[in-house]
Order: structure tokens, then sequence, then C-alpha cells
């Protein structure tokens, strides 16, 4: 993990000095450019990855059906995640990366804003609802269908810079 500013000061910024759950005062904070990205990799079996790549235009409406669910997730996160902030969402993109000789589907969602608060939550809950909605439409074909490596690989912007996981 590489940052641009290293934070000292490390805390659980949704518990009070009482150890109460809070949601963060952001009020205070400039609107900001920022954005992240995040991935999670659909492990399906040979099968079912073959099947989803045979059938005429399968993929492509499987993986526009997870991409509109990603876009509509990252939009709704504040609904799902108590604690997070309902921001404006400048942008969401979600994007596949098929590997047929793994089987697997990886999304990579990128969510943009210019507020007062970072789009970590946005991202991850829209790469993860988007394999959701991979699982859930090949599910029929594999039920041992796999959603793993979710994580954060980048974010920018507001106090704490930039962030890139590292490999």
């Amino acid at each position: 993990m590489s940052t641009t500013t290293e934070n000292t000061d490390l805390h659980l910024s949704h518990l009070d000095e009482d150890g109460k759950v809070q949601m963060v005062d952001v009020s205070h904070k400039s609107a900001t450019s920022r954005s992240a990205t995040a991935r999670s990799v659909v492990r399906l079996s040979p099968a079912a990855y073959q099947l989803l790549s045979a059938q005429h235009n399968a993929k492509g409406e499987v993986l526009n059906t997870a991409r509109v669910a990603g876009v509509l997730a990252a939009k709704r996160c504040a609904e799902l995640i108590p604690m997070c902030h309902s921001l404006p969402l400048d942008f969401v993109g979600i994007d596949f990366e098929s590997d047929a000789s793994a089987g697997t589907i990886a999304v990579l969602a990128t969510c943009r804003t210019r507020y007062t608060t970072g789009v970590e939550m946005e991202a991850m809950m829209a790469c993860s609802v988007a394999a959701l909605t991979i699982y859930d439409m090949c599910k029929a074909a594999d039920k041992g269908i796999v959603i793993e490596q979710t994580r954060l690989l980048e974010k920018t912007g507001g106090k704490s810079g930039t962030w890139t996981a590292s490999a």
C-alpha cells in the first residue's frame, strides 16, 4: 500500500471518544474531487463459464445487467451502510475483465464525486452488487460460483490524498 500522506492519528472514525457509533461530521470539510476504484472477482466453474460465453449474447446481457445493478448500488449505498453519507455521484463506471483460462470475470467499479467525503464505499458496493448479479444470472448453471477478492484498489482526493493497494 502506498499513500501520499501517512496517517499518524489512527482511529475508528465512526466511533466517538466513548466508543459509541456515530456518523462522521463532514460539515467543516471543503468539497474536493474524489475518486475510488474497487474490484471483485467472480470465479465460475469451467462448464458455467463456457455456457455463459457460448450462448448468443448471453455474456453481453449478463454483464450489461450487472453494470446497471452496480450503478444503482453505488447510488443507494447510504441506504444500506448505516454510517455512509448520502453524496452526489458525478460518475459511476463498471468494467469487466474476462479470463477464460481461469474462468473468472473481474468487476471493476470506479466512482467519482466532488464532495466533502470519499466514495470508497460506493465503489465497493458497486462492484459487490455487480458481482452478485453475475452470480444470480449464472446460478442455474453453477451454484458454487465464488465471489472473491473484493477490495479497494485506489482512492484519490480528500485530506488523506492518494492511496493505492499493493499488488
